[in-house]
C-alpha cells in the first residue's frame, strides 16, 4: 500500500489513530487520547506564538527509508514550506519533528523514528510525554532546550 492508497481510501477517513506505513507498506494504527491532541494543538501554537517565519503542522506525513510516518507536529520555516507545499508526504522532514509519546509507544519506536527523522533532514527532533513534558535532540544527542527555539518551555501547561 501506498501512502496516496491510504489517503484516496474512504474507510480510512476520519478514524480516530494515527496511520502510519510500516517498511513493508502495511498499516500501522495508534490510538491517541484527548490529552495528545491538546498537546498537539498546544505545541503548534507555542511554535506559532514565538516565531513568524514559518509554519507549524500537525498530523506531518514524511516519507522515510522505512516507509511513511507521521510526525504529530512540526514546524517548518517559510523556505522549507515554498519548496515542499504541494507534497503529500513530505520528501524531507522539517526542521523541528515532534512526537508525543504516549503509553503504547516503546522507547525503540520512538529512537526509530527519531533516527528516520534526521535522515530525511530534521535539525531537531522533540519527544513530548502525556504530563507536557519536552526533551530536545538534534544529530548529536539530547540538547538542553532547543537550539532553533531556545525560549521554547522544557514544561507545557495543560
Amino acid at each position: 500500500m501506498t501512502w496516496q492508497d491510504v489517503i484516496s481510501d474512504q474507510s480510512l477517513q476520519n478514524l480516530p489513530y494515527k496511520i502510519e506505513l510500516n517498511e513493508r507498506g502495511k498499516i500501522v494504527m495508534s490510538p491517541a487520547t484527548n490529552m495528545h491532541g491538546i498537546l498537539q494543538m498546544l505545541i503548534g501554537a507555542t511554535l506559532m506564538q514565538l516565531r513568524n517565519n514559518g509554519s507549524s503542522i500537525s498530523e506531518c506525513s514524511i516519507q522515510t527509508s522505512q516507509n511513511v510516518k507521521v510526525a504529530d507536529v512540526a514546524w517548518m520555516s517559510r523556505q522549507f514550506y515554498n519548496a515542499h507545499k504541494h507534497e503529500t508526504p513530505f520528501l524531507e522532514a522539517p526542521e523541528i519533528c515532534i512526537e508525543i509519546v504516549s503509553p503504547s509507544n516503546t522507547q525503540e519506536e520512538m529512537l526509530e523514528k527519531q533516527g528516520l527523522y534526521f535522515e530525511q533532514g530534521a535539525k531537531e527532533v522533540w519527544f513530548c510525554t502525556l504530563k507536557g513534558q519536552l526533551q530536545f535532540f538534534d544529530s548529536t544527542g539530547k540538547l538542553e532546550q532547543s537550539a532553533l527555539f531556545a525560549d521554547f518551555p522544557k514544561q507545557l501547561n495543560t
